[in-house]
């Protein structure tokens, strides 16, 4: 009977020991489970579009990983693919166009902005050389066939948009999605699209070669209040709402990254960035990618921050045709939030 209790008396100290040693030991391995890079991934819709240039120059310049972030960088070359990723659950993050959130609340799905890195679209229309006699604007493109990256992308959007101020609507022309980089380029050359709508470097290598013509430029805030009447939030990072209430400080990390980028942008010249980026990226051509970079360099954020008139913008644009959108309230508060980047600090 003794050697029972002391055996129960060993075991109970035994457990007591251990209770307390794990005690001791949670708040050291809560806060190195604090400190452990935390896993993100973010799709890209297209990640060698000079659009996206933000996204890849980020990692390049270590940005991430000095925020304690494991990121994986993904790409697809539609924005609405990319969309599709993020509601799927397979990736926490997309940088594509702002007006995916607004397209995605009327579905009853809730996406939130979180960092705006171009504050206009940085989309060129582009003519074929061939039809160029026959398009002077877009109220000429009647019976023709237009390129976009994808349907339902924000090239699509925004096609049929510039098409309707000119009083055209969908239903008198092709939309065909052709991709983008060398897959427009082609469609453009072997003369399946008359015109299409395409970023930088791809409009600088039709301009050089000679394939196409610019028919609206929206790489500038100049250029894109002439053609939509006022700034459009374009390239961002948007994440759900429901992974964003939960992951507020991973939230506070990319914005921190991302801003600290966009002032690199602001700071530093077009050869500079461009010695930053990958060969495939740049192409052959080093001296039109530098020159394409320049182009487009005005369409990004110094901060991250939404345009005031943005999101009433790209309201107006998606409302004038989208059925997802047409009549229906859209609350733009719950589309973008500034809170994070207003924490970064100068």
């Amino acid at each position: 009977m003794r050697n029972a209790s002391l055996s129960f008396s060993r075991a109970f100290h035994a457990a007591v020991a251990a209770f307390f040693t794990l005690f001791l030991l949670a708040p050291a391995a809560a806060s190195a489970q604090d400190d452990a890079p935390g896993k993100v991934a973010i799709m890209v819709g297209g990640i060698t579009k000079l659009i996206y240039l933000p996204v890849y120059l980020t990692e390049q310049l270590g940005y991430f990983k000095a925020e304690g972030l494991d990121v994986e960088l993904l790409s697809q070359t539609a924005g609405v693919d990319a969309e599709n990723e993020l509601l799927a659950g397979a990736v926490q993050g997309v940088v594509g166009f702002y007006d995916h959130t607004i397209v995605l609340q009327s579905k009853g799905k809730e996406v939130k902005s979180i960092v705006v890195l171009g504050q206009v679209p940085g989309e060129v229309e582009m003519v074929s050389a061939r039809a160029a006699d026959s398009i002077k604007s877009m109220a000429d493109v009647r019976g023709k066939t237009l390129g976009v990256t994808g349907l339902g992308s924000s090239t699509n959007f925004l096609t049929q948009y510039l098409a309707r101020l000119e009083g055209v609507p969908n239903s008198q022309y092709t939309v065909l999605p052709v991709g983008a980089d060398n897959s427009f380029i082609a469609a453009i050359r072997q003369g399946r699209i008359d015109a299409g709508m395409t970023t930088e470097p791809t409009v600088s290598q039709l301009l050089k070669s000679g394939d196409a013509r610019i028919l609206v430029d929206m790489r500038n805030v100049e250029g894109t209040r002439a053609a939509l009447g006022g700034t459009y939030p374009a390239s961002s990072l948007y994440v759900q709402s429901a992974w964003l209430d939960t992951h507020p400080r991973e939230a506070a990390k990319l914005a921190r990254a991302f801003v600290r980028t966009l002032q690199y942008l602001h700071t530093h010249s077009a050869e500079e960035i461009a010695a930053r980026m990958p060969k495939n990226f740049i192409g052959n051509d080093k001296a039109l990618y530098v020159s394409a970079l320049k182009a487009s360099l005005p369409m990004f954020t110094v901060d991250g921050r939404m345009p005031a008139d943005g999101p009433r913008t790209v309201l107006k644009v998606l409302s004038g045709f989208n059925p997802s959108v047409k009549g229906r309230h859209v609350d733009l508060s719950r589309t973008f939030t500034n809170q994070f980047v207003d924490e970064v600090k100068p």
